[in-house]
C-alpha cells in the first residue's frame, strides 16, 4: 500500500478527485498540486461554486435534466420548437447535443438504457413520462438519441413499439454515429452532422 505524502485533509481530496470519470489516482494527484499551487486563482472560487451550487441542483420534473430551476432552462425556453422531442440516455448527452447547437428543441432524459445484463429493464427507464408527453398531443416528432451500442439500440427498438399508436414521426441518428459510440464522446461537427441527417427508425 503506498505511503501518504501530505496530511490526512490533502490525501482526502485526492481520494475524492480519483472518483471522478476520467480521473485517476495519478491524474487526481496531479489536479491536486495544480489547485494548491492556484489556491487564490481556482481552488477558492471553485469550493465557492461548489458550495453555491450544492443546495440548488435538482432534476427537471418535465424532461429529467439536470439544473438550478424546475422546470430547467430548456422546458422553460419558450424559443424551443415544442414539436420536436430529443430523447437521450443521460444528461451528459442532453449536454453534447445543446454544444453541437444544430436543434432548437426539446428533450426527454431516459435515465439510461436497456440492459438486462445489468439488471436494466423497462421501469427502471423515465418511459411512462415519455409516452405522456408524446400523447399530450404537441409532440410531431420523437428523435431517439441514443448511442449506437447494442443497449442502445434495443432501447430505440423498445420505444419505437411503444410509440407505435401514437401519431408522431420517429426518427433516429444518422450512421455518422461509429457503432460502440457514445455521444458524450463525439465531437461537436460530427453530432452536428448525424442530426441533419437523421432517418426514420
Amino acid at each position: 500500500m503506498p505511503r501518504a505524502v501530505a496530511g490526512p485533509e490533502i490525501e482526502r481530496l485526492i481520494q475524492l478527485l480519483a472518483r471522478v470519470p476520467g480521473l485517476g489516482p495519478r491524474s487526481a494527484r496531479r489536479a491536486t498540486l495544480h489547485l494548491i499551487k492556484k489556491r487564490e486563482q481556482l481552488m477558492s472560487p471553485l469550493a465557492s461554486a461548489f458550495e453555491d451550487v450544492l443546495g440548488k441542483i435538482c432534476t427537471c420534473r418535465v424532461c429529467g435534466n439536470v439544473d438550478v430551476r424546475d422546470p430547467c432552462s430548456i422546458c422553460c425556453d419558450d424559443t424551443r420548437d415544442p414539436s420536436l422531442l430529443i430523447v437521450v440516455a443521460d444528461v451528459a448527452d442532453l449536454w453534447a447535443l445543446e454544444r453541437a447547437g444544430a436543434l432548437n428543441a426539446r428533450y426527454h432524459v431516459l435515465g439510461g438504457t436497456l440492459s438486462p445484463l445489468d439488471g436494466i429493464g423497462p421501469d427502471e427507464l423515465n418511459l411512462p413520462s415519455l409516452v405522456q408527453r408524446v400523447q399530450s398531443g404537441a409532440v410531431t416528432e420523437v428523435l431517439l438519441a441514443l448511442g449506437a451500442t447494442v443497449d442502445g439500440q434495443t432501447t430505440a427498438h423498445y420505444i419505437t413499439e411503444l410509440l407505435r399508436e401514437a401519431n408522431v414521426k420517429v426518427t433516429r441518428l444518422a450512421h455518422g454515429v461509429p457503432v460502440g459510440g457514445e455521444l458524450d464522446y463525439l465531437d461537436e461537427g460530427t453530432l452536428s452532422a448525424a442530426i441533419r441527417a437523421r432517418s426514420s427508425f
